[in-house]
């Protein structure tokens, strides 16, 4: 009888080891790393830009195939080969427990050879007291900072890039869903210490917008909302209550998911009486092996319903992304706000999405350049009036929009 059970339990067992690695087709998986390559080889705008080489991709990952044994193992292998692109506007349209977040409420750059934080999320974060702000990166998870970068699942950029490591520490920043982030900072102070980036609190909230009055100054917030339709009769309900202040703050800082140009120029349509440009498209086109021809255009924005016509300041950082990115720029080049803050996302491209022949997930592109009026990329604009955060006891961006709005009310 035991011998029995025993025969049954080692059936059970290949049965099982057999229909797991039965799951998984490595052919398929061949077909889909074609497919991808020649999509972004044919579609993604800024692969010139990119010193990355597409032969290194396609030889290191054919090896990596046989190896590749669930489910979760086929995400990750197009997700780091997404990442040799360091771009992080591309992106699976799907996630796994061991992959890599896409933001951080922290960001790092580089100065001077060294890592250090330049920007906290400030106004998301509900627990942060110290002033990290200017500390030096050493370690992530115990981890040297350089090692770490150097350990990062990608290999056939030049991670010794100044933009290229910039870009992947600020990745470790983002972290792996299933594991810790403790980082070791210098702070100003030359104190060294062990920071828990995963109890940071950020703020959640259920509405689209919110909106206050502060000395007659409007403020309008958006809750990372770009992208639901039902923003633009949100934001008409709290702009009609307001058309009578001495100025409006609309405060973009929380976009990062970034949103669609419907909203965006819905929202835009109420501060204009006339057509007015907001942003510059380029694209490329090559039919049956024929020359490259460079393709661009001006996209507009009509007036929608009264025009709020007093002062208008809208405030960005690291964490206004992609149509948020949009939105600035474009009021900017309407010639109806005071741009004010530091960098934003700079998240690169107008994107469109593909899908895989034989994953039930797909990836996204980015298949047009997107430009200001005025000519300046748009992953390359830097706000006019430029807040570099100092402290996290104060919220300097919004001063500076308070001070601009009193100093221009008509």
């Amino acid at each position: 009888m035991k011998q029995l059970i025993l025969t049954f339990i080692l059936f059970l067992n290949f049965y099982y080891a057999n229909a797991q690695s039965n799951k998984i087709d490595h052919t398929k998986i061949k077909e889909d790393l074609n497919e991808i390559l020649t999509n972004i080889s044919q579609n993604y705008i800024y692969l010139q830009e990119k010193d990355v080489d597409l032969n290194c991709i396609r030889e290191y990952y054919e090896k990596q195939i046989p190896n590749i044994k669930t489910e979760e193992e086929i995400v990750l292998f197009f997700e780091y080969l997404i990442d040799e692109f360091y771009d992080s506007h591309l992106i699976l349209n799907t996630n796994r427990s061991a992959s890599f977040r896409l933001y951080s409420p922290l960001y790092v750059t580089i100065e001077n050879g060294k890592l250090l934080i330049s920007n906290v999320w400030q106004n998301q974060i509900e627990n942060l007291e110290q002033n990290i702000i200017g500390a030096e990166l050493l370690k992530i998870n115990g981890i040297d900072i350089d090692k770490a970068i150097e350990q990062f699942p990608t290999h056939c950029h030049n991670k010794k890039s100044q933009s290229v490591r910039e870009w992947i520490a600020n990745k470790l920043l983002a972290g792996r869903y299933n594991q810790p982030r403790i980082l070791t900072l210098k702070l100003n102070s030359k104190e060294t210490i062990e920071f828990d980036l995963g109890k940071l609190k950020i703020k959640q909230s259920s509405e689209l917008l919110t909106s206050t009055v502060v000395n007659d100054i409007g403020i309008i917030t958006l809750n990372n909302s770009l992208g639901n339709n039902s923003l633009i009769n949100a934001f008409d309900k709290a702009l009609d209550k307001l058309m009578n202040t001495k100025g409006l703050i609309i405060d973009l800082r929380n976009t990062v998911d970034g949103g669609n140009s419907y909203v965006a120029r819905g929202i835009m349509g109420r501060f204009i009486n006339e057509t007015r440009p907001y942003q510059k498209h380029l694209t490329i086109e090559q039919y049956d092996g024929n020359p490259i021809v460079e393709r661009s255009w001006i996209e507009f924005v009509n007036p929608r319903k009264e025009q709020y016509k007093n002062s208008v300041v809208v405030l960005v950082g690291r964490w206004t992304g992609s149509m948020g990115e949009g939105l600035a720029i474009g009021f900017e080049g309407m010639e109806r706000a005071e741009i004010v803050g530091s960098e934003m996302e700079r998240l690169a491209g107008e994107m469109n999405g593909f899908s895989f022949k034989n994953q039930n997930f797909g990836y996204r592109l980015s298949t047009a350049k997107l430009f200001h009026v005025n000519g300046t990329p748009r992953e390359k604009y830097v706000p006019t009036n430029y807040v570099k955060q100092t402290t996290i006891q104060k919220d300097e961006t919004l001063i500076n929009g308070i001070e601009i709005i009193n100093n221009n009310p008509e």
